[in-house]
């Protein structure tokens, strides 16, 4: 638990708009690394009870607007939450990643920082954590519900990333024009540490990469692909697909060959990726419906 842990402390750094909500942000450590949160309580209240923690998608922050949305309208049904942004290997990190900027971060290194928060929260007072994941992020958060089962009574998905390796390949050369195992054979022939230069990576062509980043993210791992996932989780889950939804599109027949009672799939007509607008409301009114089913 937090208090036992001596590798970080907790942090609060207040900047108050509460007219009904509340908001601040909140800090951790990791190691040499702050990490940060918005915490969005309700009515200025404790920190207790049932909390929703938040993790958004690739390379993005806690500020964009699907997360911030779904912050003020889980609010308005009395559903706190906190909503981090993952470090990406950077200190106290706000906003997009910039492409510029090396990259030394793994898709995996979510894992630890989600259970950093969710043992936060515990320590503040939540003894009923809901895990909520966009886009990468609900696949980060679906891996870290299969090694830690127990830790939250439920997981919402919304778009979770799927996976093949044919697609990764596929999709790498068509965005970048080369091939994925050129690159990644020549990242297993370096050092961890090592820097790739001039190497596309995710959304950032000729960035500066790890051999160790570049490996982590694109290594074949079926783990990847979220219904995967959640062939065997344990855990009531709700994923929620958006009908024009380019980002995932075969997400509706992935989740159809998912046989398991412990998933339910809300398909939301006409909403894309990021669920704008009204469709942020369709969502977090599946959301409520799913947890009063608990």
């Amino acid at each position: 638990m937090l208090n036992r842990s001596g590798y970080f402390t907790a942090l609060l750094t207040s900047v108050f708009f509460c007219s009904p909500l509340c908001a601040e942000e909140v800090s951790i450590k990791q190691g040499t690394l702050a990490l940060n949160a918005n915490l969005q309580r309700v009515d200025e209240q404790p920190v207790n009870g049932r909390v929703a923690l938040i993790t958004h998608g690739t390379l993005a922050h806690n500020g964009m607007e699907i997360i911030s949305t779904l912050q003020g309208l889980l609010s308005d049904e009395e559903l706190p939450s906190l909503a981090i942004n993952l470090s990406l290997g950077l200190d106290n990190r706000h906003d997009m990643y910039d492409c510029t900027t090396p990259h030394n971060h793994k898709h995996t290194d979510a894992v630890s920082e989600i259970n950093l928060w969710l043992e936060w929260l515990k320590n503040q007072g939540a003894d009923e954590v809901v895990l909520i994941g966009h886009s990468r992020g609900g696949n980060q958060t679906a891996w870290y519900s299969n090694l830690h089962p127990k830790s939250a009574i439920a997981q919402v998905l919304v778009a979770p990333a799927t996976w093949s390796e044919s697609d990764a390949r596929e999709n790498y050369k068509q965005r970048y024009g080369q091939s994925l195992q050129s690159v990644l054979s020549q990242a297993e022939k370096m050092k961890p540490d090592d820097m790739m230069e001039t190497t596309n990576f995710i959304y950032c062509a000729d960035t500066q990469v790890t051999a160790g980043s570049f490996i982590n993210y694109y290594k074949p791992d079926s783990r990847f692909n979220t219904p995967t996932l959640l062939q065997q989780t344990a855990l009531p889950s709700l994923v929620i697909i958006g009908s024009a939804d380019k980002t995932v599109s075969n997400l509706p027949e992935a989740m159809a060959k998912v046989d398991n009672v412990n998933i339910e799939s809300l398909l939301i007509e006409d909403a894309d990726h990021y669920f704008r607008d009204l469709y942020a409301d369709e969502v977090v009114e599946g959301i409520i419906e799913f947890l009063d089913q608990l």
